[in-house]
């Protein structure tokens, strides 16, 4: 059973499965909802001071660099394309907007983007770790009632 907790754990700090993609395994592995959930919101949470402190530091290092400056020149670019996109449409609601992006089970959304789009605005760290804890929190709920199927029982309701 250990085992299988270091798995969805491991799985909830990977960039782009993150948490969302680490619940419905954890379910399909047959752990029970709420631990699983837990270990997932910890596993998410886990880089994002870390992403905030010195992601973009080693992304500006490795910019020009001839093996990896393809790969951060690309997160450079989306990092600022997404941050510049939820700064204009959030304006003064950037904290919620954040929350929002990161809670939002979307492909390419989630705590690791969205924390780096916010190191790029340079917001502060408490603003960051808020919205992200609450994003992250947000799209748990969300990806477990959808691996629990409820979701999709409650879509039966509203069925024409």
């Amino acid at each position: 059973m250990l085992k299988s907790y270091l798995i969805v754990f491991f799985i909830s700090m990977l960039p782009l499965i993150e948490l969302r993609g680490a619940i419905p395994v954890g379910i399909g592995m047959g752990l029970p909802i709420l631990p699983t959930y837990l270990v997932c919101v910890v596993g998410n949470m886990l880089p994002v001071p870390f992403i905030y402190l010195f992601a973009r530091k080693v992304l500006i290092w490795g910019y020009h660099k001839p093996i990896i400056g393809p790969f951060c020149r690309f997160c450079i670019v989306k990092g600022e394309k997404g941050g510049r996109a939820l700064e204009a449409k959030a304006g003064r609601g950037l904290v919620a907007a954040l929350l929002l992006f990161v809670g939002i089970p979307l492909p390419g959304t989630g705590a690791w983007t969205g924390t780096l789009a916010a190191s790029i605005l340079d917001m502060k760290f408490k603003d960051v770790l808020i919205a992200c804890m609450g994003g992250v929190l947000l799209a748990g709920i969300i990806m477990g009632l959808a691996s629990a199927g409820l979701l999709g029982a409650l879509s039966g309701l509203f069925a024409v």
